[in-house]
């Protein structure tokens, strides 16, 4: 070392570890942590006061580059040899992608009984090892006031290794014939095995990838789902959620012959719940309306309409 420190900061600078010896010079220094901060301020880096504090009591442990572009700055705020700070730190750590909390697919579609058959067939686990990073979905209503078909484009991540398909669920609606609903593997995927409930209009599909994907990687799927007419109008369009999104988009494209009087969006936890969120929404001129929704937890959206 440069200069006399005491002898307690001298250890935990030798020997660390890193939070002890932060903590360690920042009171040696007799520095409030706002007043560290605004010193780095100065020198162009901003860092919050949680994350210093989180820092010198090893809660937190700083890795990203700008993290460690603090370090370094904090070395010089605190008047401590170069890199005495950083090098405690040692190799970044490698941390596995972590997925986010999982709800069961019974907790969104209805009947819940009739979700697990489906998937039992498939032997399906309930973790899929994917999830949505970002998922943009098509709706077309045709002339009839029926759901004509579905269009989407998924981009997923995997949190576990050795994944080499994605489940696509698909309900209906009313009195339709699910044995007469296609299923188009349009884009980096082809189709698998398919189940069918005709007596709730419930359909489970796998689209094969064309790789096993490892933890971390991404995929781009395009597929669709080609609609049976039902004896009533349809009168919404609802996407369930298990394990949340990072961004999810859905367009609804009416005829020009069968507009609806009023749109809005909607989001509820489970089936048959009262919506915790309600938007009202216009039709522009193409005849469509859309909803965007961002940092997704499980969760039902969708958007209803009304004819009359």
């Amino acid at each position: 070392m440069q200069r006399s420190e005491p002898a307690d900061l001298a250890a935990a600078l030798r020997t660390g570890p890193f939070h002890l010896a932060l903590r360690t010079a920042i009171t040696a220094r007799g520095l409030a942590l706002h007043r560290i901060r605004r010193h780095l301020a100065l020198r162009g880096v901003n860092v919050g006061l949680t994350s210093l504090s989180y820092w010198q009591q090893g809660r937190r442990r700083p890795e990203r580059p700008e993290s460690l572009r603090a370090v370094a700055a904090l070395e010089d705020v605190l008047d401590l040899p170069e890199h005495s700070l950083t090098r405690l730190l040692g190799p970044r750590r490698a941390t596995a992608p972590v997925g986010p909390p999982v709800r069961p697919y019974r907790d969104l579609i209805s009947p819940a009984t009739a979700v697990d058959h489906l998937l039992t067939s498939l032997a399906s686990p309930r973790d899929t090892g994917l999830h949505t990073i970002t998922h943009i979905e098509r709706v077309r209503i045709g002339p009839d006031r029926q759901v004509a078909r579905r269009d989407s484009q998924h981009a997923l991540r995997a949190h576990r290794d050795g994944i080499d398909r994605y489940l696509a669920l698909y309900q209906g609606d009313p009195g339709s014939d699910i044995t007469r609903v296609g299923v188009r593997a349009e884009e980096n995927c082809r189709p698998g095995r398919i189940r069918r409930d005709r007596t709730h209009h419930l359909l489970a599909a796998e689209l094969l990838l064309d790789r096993r994907l490892r933890a971390g990687d991404t995929h781009l799927l395009g597929y669709g789902f080609d609609d049976a007419p039902s004896p009533a109008p349809s009168c919404e369009y609802v996407r369930g959620f298990n394990s949340g999104a990072g961004q999810y988009v859905l367009q609804i494209t009416f005829h020009p012959a069968a507009l609806p009087v009023r749109c809005h969006r909607f989001a509820l936890h489970s089936p048959g719940e009262t919506p915790y969120e309600t938007e009202e929404l216009t039709l522009d001129g193409h005849h469509c309306v859309h909803l965007v929704a961002t940092a997704l937890r499980p969760c039902i959206l969708g958007i209803r309409w009304d004819w009359e």
